[in-house]
């Protein structure tokens, strides 16, 4: 039997990682889908790609299905501006949160959904108050006992020593760099080197166009759902307004907002016109309950008043698909939640990632599938 060839393009969010993490990532992923579905997946070595990027093969006998799998990488541009010292972090913070309040349609954005509001707005607030109620309880009861200068001492001690992990638990850290490097992006546009990085990617999409394959999808993730857009653009400039029939974008934990309800983004607001009249799918995956994420928001509408691609914007629904004690939710699983798009429940779902990318379901049929689940 001749197999189901895929080709799948990921482009990840603002994580230094990298490949070696989320091809590890993947090869777990692939054994959990294995052992609920009974289909035994091979995920190989992983080696160097044509166009900044790296590749894996993902075989499903069972299923008669052949994935090649390639990781677009710019996390050594990621690297380059990931701030690691917290003073710098803290006052490169300023300048952010004062071009959000100048550049940032909050009330818009509220109106879309409220969440990310908040997500955006909360750090700032604990990386002030956290560590200031740390040292200044146990200032005020030391100084009970001890003069006021070795309270207030003591107090900066403590706050020292538990603040960060307090903050890190909360992903105050991780929210302040993304923050900052998306306000210099908004502003400043992605600048020579994510430019030609991006150009690559499509060059190298658009070469694989009329491959060998039965599909391709080009999967986005965080933020790279943002510059998944600026690459659309890019592939139709270089293939024209038609792409093949078994092409496909999907978003997975979608932020585009982030950038598009900036007034001063000229740049990707002309990037999302230039969508507004192409005709393409897109599936949209977006968790209510993510606070970072844009359920039921449809990133080719935000500067054009309708779009010609065909669109599904639909909710993983998580809840469906773990155990209750399984699920990442709450305020200090943020982080790991917003990582629940590339996992594998307790339960198989039609649109899980590795379903998505490893299944005998093409995306229309995953789709259908998971719409007719009660």
């Amino acid at each position: 039997m001749e197999k189901f060839k895929r080709k799948v393009f990921y482009l990840g969010g603002f994580d230094p990682r990298g490949v070696r993490f989320y091809h590890q990532l993947y090869r777990d992923q692939a054994a959990r889908h294995g052992a609920l579905s009974g289909e035994a997946l091979s995920v190989s070595a992983r080696r160097a790609g044509p166009a900044s990027s790296a590749i894996w093969t993902v075989g499903n006998d069972a299923a008669g299905v052949e994935t090649e799998y390639e990781f677009l990488r710019w996390e050594d541009l990621v690297g380059k501006v990931w701030i690691r010292n917290p003073l710098k972090l803290a006052w490169r913070s300023i300048a952010t949160y004062v071009g959000h309040a100048r550049f940032m349609q909050f009330k818009r954005m509220k109106r879309l959904r409220p969440g990310p509001v908040l997500t955006i707005c909360y750090p700032p607030f604990l990386a002030v108050m956290i560590p200031l109620l740390f040292a200044l309880i146990p200032a005020l009861l030391l100084s009970i006992l001890l003069p006021f200068w070795a309270a207030a001492l003591a107090g900066i001690g403590v706050s020292v020593a538990l603040s960060g992990k307090w903050l890190t638990k909360l992903v105050v850290p991780w929210l302040l760099r993304f923050t900052y490097y998306h306000h210099g992006l908004a502003a400043n546009g992605p600048g020579p080197d994510l430019d030609a990085r991006l150009d690559l990617f499509a060059r190298r999409i658009v070469a694989e166009m009329d491959g060998p394959w039965d599909e391709i999808l080009l999967v986005t993730h965080s933020a790279g759902t943002i510059l998944g857009m600026s690459l659309m653009r890019r592939v139709f400039a270089l293939r024209g307004d038609t792409l093949p029939g078994h092409f496909a974008m999907v978003g997975l934990g979608q932020v585009v907002p982030v950038i598009a309800l900036r007034t001063d983004a000229h740049w990707y607001h002309a990037d999302l016109k230039a969508l507004a009249d192409k005709h393409f799918r897109y599936v949209d995956l977006s968790y209510p309950p993510d606070g970072a994420a844009y359920f039921n928001v449809n990133p080719l509408t935000l500067v054009a008043d309708q779009c010609a691609a065909r669109v599904d914007m639909l909710s993983p629904r998580f809840h469906l698909f773990y155990e209750p004690d399984n699920h990442n939710k709450g305020w200090s699983n943020k982080y790991e939640a917003h990582f629940d798009y590339l996992r594998v429940g307790d339960r198989l779902s039609p649109v899980d990632f590795v379903s998505l990318t490893a299944g005998p379901r093409r995306l229309d049929e995953a789709v259908a599938l998971f719409r007719a689940i009660p």
